[in-house]
């Protein structure tokens, strides 16, 4: 099964990887010439450390190229799921006990990142919203234990 990408997440990831390839690599290449030379190899940390970041840099080409020809790249403003939370909605929780709000957005597992609010769809709490809709309560199993909320509003931002 190929791996879903929001369209947003894949320009993000071919954002990093043109940036990569024409920015940090030329760079770090720069750099091991510089490195070389100042002479013996064996003492030269800055050859190391250079050396060091190409093989990071290459090893994260190699894996976004990777990622972006086998991912599934899903435009989320064509899908229509109404107020059905399915692989890119934007969903606003409401904690039940205390009101507290927090909003969502469902993404693949390779964009994910908690602190822009980008959970991935295989996370516990998108598989608890996945196929709720805007009005229903949810039980999400978070750290401090179970947690209720109420789906306050479901939104596909393209």
């Amino acid at each position: 099964m190929r791996a879903p990408l929001t369209s947003k997440g894949a320009a993000r990831l071919r954002e990093e990887l043109e940036r990569l390839k024409t920015v940090d690599r030329p760079k770090v290449i720069e750099a091991i010439a510089e490195a070389r030379a100042h002479g013996d190899l064996k003492e030269n940390a800055e050859y190391h450390a250079a050396r060091e970041q190409q093989g990071f840099i290459e090893g994260r080409i190699k894996e976004l190229e990777y990622t972006l020809s086998h991912a599934q790249v899903i435009d989320i403003g064509s899908l229509n799921a109404g107020s059905r939370i399915v692989f890119g909605a934007t969903v606003e929780l409401a904690d039940v006990d205390t009101d507290e709000r927090v909003t969502y957005t469902i993404v693949g597992d390779l964009e994910s990142d908690i602190r822009q609010r980008l959970i991935s769809v295989s996370s516990p709490v998108a598989r608890a919203l996945i196929g709720k809709h805007e009005g229903d309560t949810v039980t999400i199993d978070a750290p401090g234990g179970q947690r209720e909320y109420e789906i306050t509003a479901v939104r596909y931002i393209g």
